[in-house]
């Protein structure tokens, strides 16, 4: 049972929704996204990141955690891929 979930997580992408440290937004960090990193400056800048994690791992499990400006997690939610094979 232990070796299930260890084999879930490592399927998992990890998605990171920071505070930019020039304080214009977010930023959405992930080894998963094609280039590491997503620039976020918008007022409904948080949404939009988690919004885009979810779209872009439809096809697989991803965990979204939000951080504060201290760098602890606010918010942490699990993105189930709803990809099906048929």
């Amino acid at each position: 049972m232990i070796e299930c979930r260890i084999t879930d997580a490592i399927n998992d992408a990890v998605y990171e929704v920071r505070p930019r440290k020039d304080k214009r937004g977010v930023d959405l960090i992930s080894d998963a996204l094609p280039f590491g990193r997503l620039c976020y400056g918008e007022p409904n800048a948080v949404s939009n990141a988690i919004s885009y994690a979810k779209c872009f791992s439809r096809s697989h499990d991803a965990v979204i955690r939000v951080y504060d400006d201290a760098g602890n997690v606010i918010e942490t939610q699990e993105h189930a891929g709803d990809f099906k094979e048929w």
